[in-house]
């Protein structure tokens, strides 16, 4: 597999000149600098190449290219926004690029409890705690319809949680949830995400499913036209959170999908962190049920803690130390690999990138973005460079 690296753009921590002394060889970058919703231009996106070939480095994955909330919704700016990822597809095409990482969560990225949870190595780890995230449900957001989600035993452990909270507590928690994908909604507040909660009224698993199939049954034939591959992010978590549907949180729901608008441009990005956190996941038997479709690759792990069978606390493992086998995913995707390139296909090789590191050394002081640390991923890139080298030999 290619071995890239996740880059947040002119505002990340970590220089681009060092990647190539970790071994990186291909780049998953975005303009986040666009709201979603927004076209990306050429000029947009051959700035951003220029600053990546000048460190020596080519544009690989978009991740991500957003999809609105109007499209998720399909709310009354939705066909306008439409246009707009289509126009940013044809302007990426123009470009070079080709694969293109998205995904339908609705309001939040992915959702963690704690940022920095220290770790018995001296490190930290972003975690998620069931209770921790009900008490900002019913005690700061204060949701209407929040203690429904909830048995009557968390609801008073959350109650008596909230009240020895301090203030600053209280308000770190709520960052830390709010935050999603780092730069993306670190600007919102709790009435602003209380507006966006709103738009969801009405709104099942199966329809949102639905506005899933038009999104990609308008968007899916422009991309098999250019010769680009889009491929859907899983929800992290893969359960529901805040009232709101999921859509992606199994892999039925990627058949599901796949086989609604069967276009070899609409494709998944595996990611094994996200749907490890289910019990029921196999990482190995996604790769092998659907393997002809994996444009892009997440490989991280997470381990369960505990707590509700559907709804469990995990924390960001190390890579290799997880829920999920990493050797066997990692084995089933090289197999994939080489029937590709018996096939005679030109993307045989997938591209890959380890995710969400653990901060380790000086990391704990570097402030980069959360879950994406220098030395956390640098060591899950050598473990999982290891594998590979195995799996090839």
């Amino acid at each position: 597999m290619k071995q890239c690296w996740r880059w947040f753009g002119p505002h990340d921590t970590i220089d681009l000149s060092d990647l190539h002394q970790v071994g990186v060889e291909g780049i998953v970058t975005a303009l986040h600098h666009i709201a979603p919703g927004m076209p990306w231009t050429e000029d947009d996106i051959a700035k951003r190449q220029e600053m990546l070939s000048s460190a020596g480095f080519a544009w690989d994955v978009v991740e991500s290219l957003p999809v609105s909330e109007e499209i998720k919704t399909q709310g009354p700016e939705a066909q306008q926004h439409l246009e707009h990822y289509k126009s940013s597809l044809i302007a990426l095409a123009k470009r070079g690029i080709k694969t293109v990482c998205y995904n339908f969560m609705p309001i939040l990225d992915w959702t963690r409890t704690s940022l920095r949870a220290p770790q018995p190595h001296g490190g930290n780890a972003m975690l998620f705690r069931l209770l921790d995230f009900a008490v900002f449900d019913l005690h700061i957001l204060a949701r209407n319809s929040a203690p429904e989600d909830y048995s009557a035993a968390m609801r008073e452990a959350a109650r008596a949680q909230f009240q020895a909270m301090s203030g600053a507590e209280r308000l770190s928690l709520q960052r830390n949830i709010i935050a999603g994908l780092p730069g993306a909604n670190d600007t919102w507040s709790l009435p602003d995400v209380a507006a966006r909660l709103g738009t969801y009224d009405g709104i099942s698993p199966d329809k949102l499913r639905a506005h899933l199939i038009d999104f990609l049954a308008e968007v899916a034939p422009v991309a098999q036209d250019l010769g680009l591959r889009l491929c859907c992010h899983p929800d992290d978590p893969p359960f529901g959170l805040l009232g709101l549907p999921r859509v992606m949180s199994t892999t039925d729901d990627y058949a599901e999908t796949l086989t609604a608008v069967d276009l070899p441009a609409n494709g998944a990005t595996l990611c094994t962190g996200s749907l490890g956190v289910r019990s029921d996941f196999d990482a190995p038997g996604f790769v092998e049920r659907l393997g002809p479709r994996i444009h892009f690759v997440h490989l991280r792990n997470t381990k369960r803690l505990g707590g509700e069978p559907n709804r469990p606390d995990f924390f960001e493992a190390a890579h290799l130390e997880g829920d999920t086998d990493m050797v066997a995913t990692i084995r089933a995707l090289m197999q994939e690999q080489a029937r590709r390139k018996d096939a005679g296909r030109s993307d045989w090789q997938i591209p890959m990138r380890p995710d969400h590191g653990q901060e380790l050394l000086y990391d704990r002081e570097a402030g980069s973005m959360p879950g994406y640390p220098l030395i956390g991923r640098m060591r899950g890139l050598a473990e999982l460079r290891g594998i590979m080298a195995a799996c090839a030999g």
